[in-house]
Formats: C-alpha cells, structure tokens, sequence
C-alpha cells in the first residue's frame, strides 16, 4: 500500500471521529510510528501495539481519542495547517509523499518508536513456561538424535540449540531493558497491565478499557 493510501486510511478515520484508531502498516515500527505520530497531532493518543497478519508482518498499533482539551487544540490547528492531508497535500510532522519525520518531529516519532518496540516485544519475550517448553524440546532433540547418532553429537546438538536459546531470551530482555530506560528517562511510567505484563503511560493517562475515556486523567 502507497504512503497516501495509508495516510488517507487512516485520516478517514480520524475525520469520522471514531474513538479508536487503527493503523496497520506492512513493515517496520519506524512507518507505524510516523503514522502515530500524525494521528497525535490530531488529537490522539498511543494505546498499545501488536503484530498481526499473515507471519506477523503487520505492526498493528491502536490509537485513543484523547479527551483532554489540548488534543482538541492539536486538532483544530493540524485541520486548519493541512486542509489537504490524505488528497496529496502536506501531513502535520512528515516530509510530503513519505514517512518520514521533519526535523522537528524526530524526536516524537523516536517515542512513539520506543512505545511501540516495547509492547511488540512482550509478544516474544519469553516467561518462564516458554522457557522451560523450549528447553524441554532442547531435551527432546539430544534423545531423538541419541537414536540414530553418538551421544558426544546428541548432547553437543541439543546443547547447541539450548545455547541458542539463551543467547536469544537474554538479548531480548537486554533491548527492552533499554528501551525501557529511554521510555522512563523520557518522563513516561512504568504500570502493571493486569496480565502480568509492563506498559509505560504519559503521566495523567490510564490504562485503556478502565473509564469511559481510558486516557482521561
């Protein structure tokens, strides 16, 4: 799908003033954010982020109406700034035709990136149930192969997979631990989502689902 085919989507939308927003760009966080970022500047504001799709390639980011009066403000200037956005005209916070940042708005959409990095990531970040199926397939694989194999193989195989494992839990674990770090040094908090997972608000929201207005302060 071309840049303005999602940036017309998306705004149609917005302009019916639905109470959530749905933006589904195929591929990278970095499109997503930059069209979160736009829907901000209509008066909305980041809810959560998903992969879906066919094999996950979809980064599914869902965005609120904020209730708050200087959404309504951002609104009404981006609506009188980009009379044409969506119809080839210019987008509040993006380079015309592309989505990419103006220089002022890098520093928004990086958030926005982070955001979204993070609750896409609790998807594959493993608990302990995962880690211990994976481990127990890692077992599974060393006595398969004792069948057909020397045991100095199997165990070295399995072992391999195991390792593998690890490498891969601990590094995912190290990146979210930093964008985490970036999330909270950028003023936003850390709270519980009830299921055992993290998200991290701006200051004055909740979470989704909570009121009737699930960012209200």
């Amino acid at each position: 799908m071309s840049v303005e085919r999602h940036i017309a989507g998306m705004l149609q939308q917005i302009a019916r003033q639905q109470d959530i927003v749905e933006i589904a760009p195929q591929g990278s966080t970095k499109k997503a954010a930059a069209l979160a970022h736009v829907a901000e500047q209509y008066g909305y504001t980041y809810g959560m982020a998903y992969r879906t799709g066919f094999k996950n390639s979809l980064v599914q980011v869902r965005m609120y109406r904020d209730p708050q009066p200087d959404a309504r403000v951002r609104e009404a200037a981006a609506i009188t700034a980009h009379p044409r956005a969506g119809s080839g005209g210019t987008v509040p916070g993006l380079e015309q035709g592309t989505l990419r940042p103006l220089p002022e708005a890098v520093a928004a959409v990086a958030v926005l990136k982070d955001l979204i990095t993070f609750d896409v990531m609790a998807q594959y970040v493993a608990d302990r149930s995962q880690k211990a199926k994976c481990y127990l397939a890692c077992v599974v694989l060393t006595v398969v192969l004792l069948i057909d194999r020397s045991p100095v193989e199997a165990v070295a195989s399995g072992g391999a997979v195991a390792l593998l494992c690890t490498v891969a839990f601990n590094v995912g674990a190290m990146r979210r631990r930093k964008i985490a770090q970036r999330l909270t040094d950028a003023g936003f908090i850390a709270v519980d989502d009830g299921r055992g997972g993290r998200r991290f608000l701006r200051r004055g929201q909740r979470l989704p689902g909570r009121t009737d207005h699930p960012f209200a302060a």
